[in-house]
């Protein structure tokens, strides 16, 4: 059984930065894509980053491009999402996801291309 967990969320003045990690359990990350999405009160979950199973390109949406960088560590099982020079509008709860096949490439920026989900880490950015 695949599990993420995220953590690393919290409380951040604008301007500030926030390290997220998600770590997964039940398979190597190795031949998977993963993402990063986010979900602010009242509003639809959106994607925020994603970044290939083999490391070589990753995707970004242009509200965080920039500012978010993604990254992995398959030795650690680990992906990792850097973020800096946050807004308000940053704050959401953030989950990390993974898709059911390996080596996919398909819609990984979009929520319909994943199948696993962590549990969400808060992310609040005051102004």
């Amino acid at each position: 059984q695949v599990q993420l967990v995220e953590s690393g969320g919290g409380l951040v003045q604008a301007g500030g930065s926030l390290s997220l990690s998600c770590a997964a359990s039940g398979r190597t990350i190795r031949s998977y894509a993963m993402g990063w999405f986010r979900q602010a009160p009242g509003k639809e979950r959106e994607f925020v980053a994603a970044i290939e199973w083999s490391g070589g390109r990753s995707y970004y949406a242009d509200s965080v491009k920039g500012r978010f960088t993604i990254s992995r560590d398959n030795a650690r099982n680990t992906v990792y999402l850097q973020m800096n020079s946050l807004k308000p509008e940053d704050t959401a709860v953030y989950y990390c996801a993974t898709p059911q096949r390996a080596y996919s490439v398909v819609r990984i920026t979009s929520a319909g291309g994943y199948e696993y989900w962590g549990q969400g880490t808060q992310v609040t950015v005051s102004s």
